[in-house]
């Protein structure tokens, strides 16, 4: 093709649409390409990516979901939808935006990468943010794209489980986004006006005319180089040439197309009869995630949510016994039940609600691989609960999920748990058995190309997102994550294109 950019960025998504965006501000010709549709303007998505009520999207057969699976134990899959439209997995999730913590990022410092200690990236945390409720206070913004508002609901479930938190002596967190003590808060979401705000409508849209150039259904099948060096990518009606190319396909995107391209482990490319171009053995290797189980229970008389009433309105972060990170384990109480906000048929007890529980720092390690065709989807394989570490603080989690349904603040609106008897709560063993039969994933998938120090034989990009190996590509979203952050990971995302973007930049 006879265009050539300074830039081409692959994925329109949580991460590529700030790069792109923050690239065209520079003045770079940039080209953002997305296999999935491309939305110019917020008007123009469909209702269900519009309504922060809904996650219709997430099933199965949506066009704006990818939809993988994944294997979380030997014989235990799971859908692992993803975002296949502007606006990536942004689009489709529950617009929950807690940044990532001061441990999270000192930890990825001293890990070897000093240009995102905590507050290396929190000028880019408070440049992406207009917060409706903090904006004017130290370390928060008032005028970036992304609208950031604490949950309010008028659902008695909220605010008995504020309380609940409370009597078992956890501290209020009312801003999850500050450097504070882990503890129960109202979640800061991405919303304005009753619609969830992607990072297309907030990046891309204002910028349309200003020289970003965006092409939906566009897939690009593999980078293409020339004499070691990446010049462009490959896209169904040819070769699109460019100075740079920044892969922000998400952490199974762009991690497979590392792999096509013949960059990664060198053995097992071959075995898949994919040509080596660089040996750079940790593409797939290592990634972590979130595991989540949730603990029913009946209500004790009907709460229903008013239409438009969002399904999540606060977090409770805790402290396993022995985490290796502050608030280790979060507890999300769900103030309908999922049938109603997927869109999908009801659970066993129509009117269940549920608590979630997640393991925000897992010492497990899962694997990304190509398939048996490798131009179809990938394989994921988990490796969940295999350390003895993971197992006993989910075991924590569970219990504390149990205390807090049984406190006297929750009493009137809880009947009984459903489907964890007393017996299985007090064995080890039986609950162990018991959250492996009800494992899932949060899908906040992290690090299938995580950046690390030279003397990092798995890091797969540098500091500065560069491909160990590969001149003129680079990495810029989940995947370079060294680890999932202890908090959900769409706000830390938006802030890596944001950071990449100055990076690139300077």
């Amino acid at each position: 093709m006879a265009d050539d950019w300074d830039v081409v960025v692959v994925g329109a998504g949580t991460s590529g649409c700030p790069l792109a965006a923050r690239l065209t501000d520079t003045g770079r010709r940039v080209l953002l390409l997305e296999a999935g549709a491309d939305h110019a303007q917020p008007a123009d998505f469909p209702p269900e990516l519009r309504d922060p009520a809904t996650m219709g999207a997430l099933l199965p057969g949506h066009p704006a979901n990818w939809h993988h699976a994944g294997t979380l134990t030997p014989g235990l899959t799971a859908g692992v939808p993803r975002g296949r439209v502007v606006g990536g997995s942004s689009a489709l999730n529950a617009g929950y935006f807690v940044r990532g913590t001061r441990a999270d990022f000192d930890g990825w410092a001293a890990a070897g990468n000093d240009l995102w200690s905590f507050d290396r990236v929190l000028p880019a945390f408070c440049r992406l943010e207009s917060d409706a409720d903090f904006g004017e206070l130290a370390g928060h913004g008032a005028d970036g794209p992304m609208p950031v508002a604490r949950a309010t609901s008028t659902s008695p479930v909220a605010a008995a489980f504020a309380a609940g938190a409370a009597e078992l002596g956890f501290p209020a967190e009312p801003d999850k986004n500050a450097d504070a003590a882990p503890g129960y808060g109202p979640l800061p979401l991405t919303t304005a006006g009753g619609t969830r705000v992607n990072t297309a409508m907030a990046y891309l849209s204002p910028r349309r005319r200003l020289g970003l150039t965006v092409r939906g259904n566009t897939p690009v099948r593999r980078v293409v180089l020339e004499r070691g060096r990446v010049v462009g990518v490959q896209i169904d009606e040819g070769v699109v040439r460019a100075g740079e190319v920044v892969l922000s396909a998400g952490a199974v995107g762009s991690a497979q197309l590392l792999l096509l391209s013949g960059i990664g482990p060198a053995d097992a490319l071959r075995r898949a009869g994919v040509g080596v171009v660089a040996d750079v053995p940790g593409v797939g290797a290592g990634f972590t995630d979130h595991p989540n189980v949730y603990v029913g229970y009946r209500p004790s008389r009907p709460v229903p949510l008013p239409d438009g009433q969002l399904p999540l309105e606060g977090a409770l972060n805790a402290t396993s016994s022995d985490g290796p990170v502050p608030g280790d384990l979060e507890l999300l109480p769900w103030l309908t039940p999922f049938s109603r906000i997927t869109g999908g048929p009801p659970g066993p007890h129509e009117d269940e609600l549920v608590v979630g529980i997640g393991l925000m720092r897992e010492e497990s390690r899962g694997q990304l691989t190509l398939g048996g065709d490798p131009s179809g989807p990938p394989r994921l394989d988990y490796r969940y609960l295999s350390e003895e570490a993971d197992r006993r603080r989910l075991r924590e989690g569970v219990r504390l999920a149990a205390d807090l349904l049984g406190t006297a603040a929750l009493a009137p609106l809880v009947a009984e748990r459903t489907g964890l008897p007393d017996a299985v709560l007090t064995d080890d063993h039986e609950l162990d058995r018991w959250v492996r039969e009800h494992l899932t994933t949060a899908v906040h998938l992290s690090g299938t190309a995580r950046m690390g120090a030279d003397s990092d034989s798995g890091a797969v990009v540098d500091q500065e997102l560069r491909v160990r190996g590969v001149a003129g590509l680079r990495v810029v979203d989940t995947s370079v994550f060294p680890v999932v952050p202890s908090r959900g990971p769409a706000a830390t995302a938006v802030m890596v294109g944001e950071r990449a973007a100055e990076l690139m930049t300077n």
